[in-house]
């Protein structure tokens, strides 16, 4: 590709990336997120707070703004990449929000499922299982990006590939280091079946 097109093809990721799903979903139901429960901008958050059915389109929505750029790029590989990265960091440090954003759960799983499909269907299965096993979405979170990654080394995808997620993984697990103090101290918060 183009190095001029690349560029602009990354900016449009990161920008796609910042689109505060979490926050006008919400705002819309009378909430602001930020200012309830952990205070982040995710669909567990959001479940918690105003439902499950709003969680859930959370996620969809923070899923598509990372698969979009990808699928839109699919056919440069390396440049796919990059919008990957560059939707995940918008969501996590978006310039619209003083770089204050989610932690990348949902939007790593939209970069995920053009990238590796039947990886994305696994990954969130798992996710699914250990959430209702352990009662935190937390925890499903933080277990399931090594699962990808070990995925990812078990199919013999390219090297540049794995690295490439564990360094996403490694911003993702990163972003949960206060879910992992919490849990630590038996402070973290379960995911709840509020249906409103």
């Amino acid at each position: 590709m183009n190095p001029v097109l690349a560029i602009i093809a990354i900016a449009a990721a990161y920008l796609c990336g910042t689109l505060p799903s979490a926050l006008l979903i919400a705002r819309a139901k009378g909430v602001d997120i930020a200012t309830v429960g952990s205070g982040n901008p995710g669909a567990s958050n959001v479940a918690r707070a105003i439902g499950w059915k709003y969680g859930i389109w959370v996620f969809i929505l923070d899923a598509v703004k990372g698969a979009l750029p990808v699928f839109l790029l699919l056919s440069d590989r390396p440049i796919a990449y990059a919008c990957a990265a560059a939707a995940i960091a918008g969501h996590i440090f978006p310039i619209t929000r003083h770089f204050k954003g989610g932690k990348g759960v949902a939007t790593g799983a939209g970069v995920l499922l053009p990238l590796h499909p039947l990886v994305m269907l696994g990954a969130a299965a798992f996710w699914v299982i250990t959430m209702k096993l352990s009662k935190k979405a937390s925890v499903a979170s933080i277990a399931v990006v090594p699962v990808v990654i070990i995925t990812l080394f078990a199919i013999n995808k390219p090297l540049w590939e794995i690295l490439s997620f564990i360094a996403l993984g490694c911003l993702i697990e990163i972003r949960h280091i206060s879910n992992i103090k919490r849990l630590i101290s038996g402070s973290e918060p379960p995911i709840t079946d509020h249906a409103s």
